[in-house]
């Protein structure tokens, strides 16, 4: 079934699923099935045609942090167990991917509000700026897509006052900002880095290259109507998830001195080691803040192999002095925010965030807590250039294993 919201930003391809007492939320992207800032999802929104459908870029995670939100205030009070409706949820799990929008992975499902067609033809398209012919959206049949940047400027320039006109125009030199990278070349203008297709910004995928999520689709909620909080990249999607805000802020642990901003790159890039960089400074309240008042528990869960990032133990805002923490390994400080607020650490729950393999026990043992984050690694966030395939297997065994669940 589909569900239709507000209009709002750049949509996310959102799935909800409920199990048993449990409402999992989880993204192709906006990551929920909650994802990330969709960069490459551009290439599905780009086909839109619409104001709406720029939040292609917005892919996922913003889905995720937006019902994330939602469903902590309706777990807060799950614990009544003679409640009834919203009341009846005792866990909520939200499941962050990475960069994927609603018409990349579900622009062509039956009923939904995805690219305009005719006729089962494209009616929209975006020029190619090398060769000038205009590419309809295609079946991209290919597992690595290369996607689009999606900076706060690029988004910006992509949806072009409604237009949607500028995602094949955008991506000159994004080979260039790949992660992790392609496992080929990653020149979207020459066919052979795209399976000889057209750049893959147009492309979308259909139920026989995702037939889980597809499933999924048909027998719980797809959202074709969820919309971003935020028109940037993956940082400030991430800050929007726990906190509903991205900001810089000028002084350590001092809330006052923070500013609104969705551009910002306070954050630890997994560039190699021994090189100085500020320590992330996320100084504002974060949505664990109100779960902790209200004696709600939560964890999140980032990939096995995570961290440290820096070899020293600054404190936020100071220096910090990077680790080989790569791309390759456990999950990047960008997809990994909650360490660095504020009220995390003053509330002494660092220990809250833990790896994966405490997921996987939780739900076994049944001691899931009410409010779950799950953050990938890259090669599991079908983050351009990871294989889809692989983050489809990755999202499938964390819904099995909730499934399965004694909770």
């Amino acid at each position: 079934m589909s569900m239709r919201i507000p209009r709002g930003g750049r949509r996310a391809a959102a799935l909800a699923l409920a199990l048993a007492g449990a409402v999992v939320i989880t993204g192709a992207v906006g990551v929920t099935i909650a994802r990330g800032n969709a960069g490459n999802a551009t290439a599905g929104n780009a086909t839109a045609g619409n104001a709406t459908a720029g939040n292609a870029t917005a892919g996922n995670a913003t889905a995720g942090n937006a019902t994330a939100g939602n469903a902590t205030a309706g777990n807060a009070t799950a614990g009544n167990a003679t409640a009834g409706g919203i009341h009846k949820i005792k866990h909520v799990v939200v499941i962050m991917q990475e960069n994927r929008s609603f018409d990349n992975y579900f622009g062509t499902y039956p009923g939904a509000n995805g690219i305009p067609m005719k006729n089962g033809v494209p009616t929209v398209c975006n020029v190619n700026p090398k060769n000038k012919v205009c590419v309809k959206p295609y079946h991209d049949r290919t597992a690595v897509d290369l996607g689009g940047p999606h900076t706060a400027t690029d988004l910006g320039a992509q949806v072009d006052g409604g237009k949607m006109d500028n995602f094949i125009n955008r991506i000159q030199g994004w080979q260039l900002n790949l992660y992790p990278s392609a496992p080929g070349c990653g020149d979207q203008f020459r066919p052979v880095c795209t399976g000889g297709q057209p750049p893959d910004v147009m492309g979308y995928h259909t139920r026989s290259d995702l037939p889980n999520y597809w499933s999924y689709a048909d027998n719980f909620v797809l959202h074709d109507r969820m919309f971003a909080p935020v028109s940037s990249y993956s940082l400030p999607t991430h800050l929007y998830m726990v906190s509903g805000w991205s900001a810089v802020c000028s002084k350590s642990n001092v809330v006052a001195s923070c500013r609104n901003n969705i551009a910002a790159f306070n954050v630890i890039l997994p560039t190699g080691a021994g090189k100085r960089v500020p320590t992330p400074n996320y100084a504002w309240t974060d949505l664990t803040y109100l779960l902790n008042k209200g004696k709600v528990s939560w964890k999140y869960y980032v990939a096995d192999g995570t961290g440290p990032y820096c070899s020293n133990n600054p404190v936020n805002g100071s220096t910090c002095i990077t680790t080989a923490q790569t791309s390759a390994k456990g999950t990047p400080q960008l997809w990994n925010v909650l360490p660095y607020f504020t009220t995390v650490q003053s509330n002494h729950q660092l220990g809250n965030i833990q790896t994966l393999d405490h997921f996987y026990a939780d739900a076994r043992g049944g001691h899931l807590p009410a409010v779950s984050w799950i953050n990938p690694d890259a090669a599991t966030s079908e983050h351009p250039a990871a294989r889809l395939t692989t983050g489809q297997t990755y999202v499938t065994g964390l819904i099995n294993a909730l499934m399965k669940s004694r909770d």
